[in-house]
């Protein structure tokens, strides 16, 4: 009896050894929590997931976040209250995405559905898409008025400059199905596959997609670009990785911030050059200030009952994290939060 609680304990030590070998070199088993605490969690009256959010070109506050469900909420405040638009549709939606220069904004979205106006969201007109079309509408990107790129679902890129009258194909070859897509503010494009077992990048001028090996033998989760057009990317079980240049495989190490979470990490932006925020399943919500150095977990959220989507900062002091049933968080901080 006591040899088998003996083998039992030197189980359990070289387990704990482990965790905290691993902890010491690539991350925490547990984060601090962050001095501050500048979220304000909102229920916005629908059950839908949210997916994204866009200001138009006004200093007003003046905004639009979309959804499941067809879901299309306007702001004029700069989302401390939200009300629900109601648009005459055919059947329900998931929008995808939404984007705007000034007040000439688009709106994606499946089944293939794409939105368009020009005042500002005081009315919509309904873009007249392809049979044809390869894949679904996934991300739209407004370039200027009656001015859009449209990537798919299947990584085709289109752009139009006459309101959607037209498209002209950006790129002849696509990807194949997509979990996620970012386009850069360069117009350069990084897509992970379905099952994050590679992922493709594209710049504009290039005739196809680029495929390139994930990383390691973890599955890829996310993947985007920093304020300087370098990659980052996530992967199952919560691991981070930043690119050393804007090359698309130059990768440093892995980097688990926190061990313990048991929800992995779903999406990450940028507040700034240096200050970061990452979301996760279970309210997770994660913050770096010096690009990925150190880590500090926002623990006043971590009973909120949502998984936290995206995340999205508009401007330094302007930011969101998107959820599921209505959830909203709204950024109410000033400079740096830890």
């Amino acid at each position: 009896m006591m040899n088998a609680i003996s083998n039992l304990l030197k189980k359990f030590l070289a387990v704990v050894a482990i965790a905290l070998l691993s902890a010491g070199c690539a991350g925490n088993i547990f984060l601090p929590d962050t001095e501050q605490h500048p979220w304000q969690v909102m229920t916005l009256p629908t059950e839908a997931v949210f997916s994204d959010l866009a200001f138009t070109g006004n200093e007003s506050g003046h905004g639009w976040l979309v959804g499941s469900r067809s879901s299309l909420f306007e702001t004029n405040d700069g989302g401390k209250t939200w009300s629900q638009r109601e648009l005459d549709l055919d059947q329900g939606y998931t929008f995808t995405s939404v984007d705007f220069v000034g007040d000439d904004g688009w709106v994606s979205g499946v089944p293939n559905i794409l939105l368009h106006t020009q005042n500002g969201g005081d009315t919509w007109e309904r873009v007249p898409l392809s049979e044809k079309l390869p894949g679904k509408p996934f991300l739209i990107t407004a370039l200027g008025d009656d001015s859009a790129e449209m990537a798919t679902d299947v990584g085709a890129i289109y752009q139009t400059k006459d309101g959607g009258k037209n498209w002209s194909a950006m790129v002849e070859g696509a990807v194949g199905v997509v979990r996620n897509m970012t386009r850069s503010a360069d117009g350069r494009y990084v897509a992970v596959s379905s099952r994050g077992n590679f992922y493709s990048t594209w710049a504009p001028g290039d005739q196809e997609w680029t495929p390139h090996n994930r990383i390691s033998s973890r599955r890829l989760q996310n993947m985007g670009f920093d304020q300087d057009g370098k990659l980052w990317l996530i992967a199952k079980g919560g691991q981070l990785r930043f690119a050393n240049s804007r090359s698309a495989e130059d990768f440093g190490e892995a980097i688990v911030p926190e061990f313990s979470t048991s929800w992995g990490l779903l999406d990450a932006t940028y507040q700034s050059p240096e200050a970061m925020w990452v979301t996760g399943g279970g309210g997770n919500l994660l913050y770096s200030p010096d690009h990925g150095q150190t880590w500090f977990k926002d623990k006043s959220v971590g009973d909120v009952p949502s998984n936290f989507y995206r995340v999205v900062f508009p401007d330094s002091q302007t930011g969101f994290v998107l959820g599921q049933d209505g959830i909203l968080l709204r950024f109410e901080g000033n400079g740096n939060v830890a």
